[in-house]
């Protein structure tokens, strides 16, 4: 049974201070589930988590993770700006499609720069001092699919090089003052298996012993991205960061320590560290009776567009109901003039009465960042719920003021 960390009575006390609708993050959540990784990966002495921003773009939270030694992962300039303002100092810069202000201003913040393509070389290298660490993005091609739930197809996605375009990367690179590489790669998506890491972690190990074989090259870490998934659905299954790592320490030891190699781990996770520790606390204003039952509620797909976006579920907690029967099926939706605008579709719920108030689960990550503003819309405040039990506002939700600010209006005055 899934289960909101924010109890009814806690929600009680919270809104006498904040109305919904409201983003809000286990911050306890957040920093155990932190700590389990960092300990699950320190038979590498190298390992380093850098957080992707992009899952959670919020300056609070990157300090959590900051002060117990995680970086960030950065895509954008925004991203990259955020960070400096944070403090944030260890930063991966993986970007694709990347203007070049953007790496003039990953260089100025000593990023890692993670590349995309063999032809932004040409495209940066009399513009930036080239660092003498860098990263390169591989694209593996084909289709792959582990289990039953992993399921990707990289030779169509825009990202990463080529094996043949990684080997002249580096002879160019080399030439212009590279003296370190690291390989990153991404084919899959939240996946809900402990062997995805292991199987990507084994196919950059091959690839960087048959690299050796061809170019002299120092490689000095493996960059295993993101990918793990959280469990979204009631019946799936937890991954297990334990065995998740054991299986990538065991393609390490086979490939990269009997070789007689040394390579530093890094990750860059963002829905694993931060999904399950966001709730997205909604209200219940309508009720319609038509041809299906539905609750409409205070918030939209501005607030969590996954569901509206490509189908995702997310699980619905009504809170102060827990123990009662879901013996009622409704679509959960929202106020936009869309008619995907929808948190759930026939799901079984405990009876909901108007004023109720509903958790959307596992929203901490690719929730808030992913909002717009179709039909005016404002994107919703965003609360920390402290160790402590204290709540603090980490971000106010926006306002009409915002929303005009890009809009001249001084001709109709």
């Amino acid at each position: 049974m899934k289960k909101s960390f924010l109890t009814y009575e806690k929600l009680l006390e919270i809104e006498k201070e904040y109305e919904t609708p409201f983003h809000i993050y286990d911050e306890k959540g957040i920093i155990d589930n932190a700590k389990e990784l960092l300990e699950a990966f320190s038979w590498n002495k190298g390992f380093y988590e850098f957080f992707a921003v992009k899952a959670t773009p919020n300056p609070h939270i990157l300090k959590i993770l900051d002060g117990l030694g995680i970086g960030a992962d950065c895509s954008s300039y925004a991203e990259l700006k955020m960070c400096e303002k944070a403090g944030i100092k260890n930063i991966m810069f993986s970007s694709n499609e990347t203007e070049l202000e953007e790496y003039k201003y990953a260089s100025k913040l000593g990023a890692i720069i993670n590349l995309d393509d063999i032809t932004h070389i040409d495209y940066i290298k009399d513009e930036i001092k080239i660092p003498e660490k860098m990263c390169l993005r591989y694209n593996p091609g084909g289709v792959f699919k582990l289990g039953n739930d992993i399921m990707d197809n990289p030779k169509d996605a825009k990202y990463g090089m080529t094996k043949d375009q990684i080997i002249e990367a580096i002879i160019k690179l080399k030439e212009l003052g590279v003296k370190e590489f690291g390989i990153h790669s991404f084919i899959a998506s939240n996946t809900v298996t402990n062997e995805y890491y292991p199987y990507i972690a084994r196919m950059i190990f091959e690839l960087i012993l048959e690299v050796k074989e061809k170019v002299d090259v120092n490689f000095t870490f493996v960059n295993l991205s993101g990918g793990i998934g959280v469990p979204y659905k009631p019946e799936q299954e937890k991954n297990d960061i334990k065995k998740i790592s054991e299986g990538v320490k065991k393609a390490y030891d086979e490939l990269i320590k009997n070789n007689g190699l040394e390579l530093a781990i890094y990750t860059e996770l963002g829905r694993y560290m931060l999904a399950p520790y966001g709730n997205l606390i909604v209200k219940a204003i309508h009720e319609k009776h038509i041809y299906k039952e539905y609750i409409g509620v205070n918030s939209c797909a501005t607030d969590l567009m996954r569901p509206a976006m490509y189908g995702a579920y997310h699980h619905i907690v009504v809170l102060g109901k827990e123990n009662m029967p879901c013996d009622h099926t409704y679509d959960i939706v929202g106020s936009l003039c869309e008619n995907n605008d929808k948190f759930a579709i026939d799901r079984k719920l405990p009876k909901i009465e108007i004023g109720d108030r509903l958790a959307i689960l596992d929203a901490g990550a690719h929730g808030q960042a992913m909002g717009y503003n179709y039909n005016g819309k404002l994107k919703c405040k965003e609360l920390l719920l402290k160790q402590d039990g204290s709540v603090k506002l980490i971000r106010r939700a926006e306002t009409l003021d915002d929303y005009f600010a890009t809009l001249d209006f001084s001709e109709f005055k």
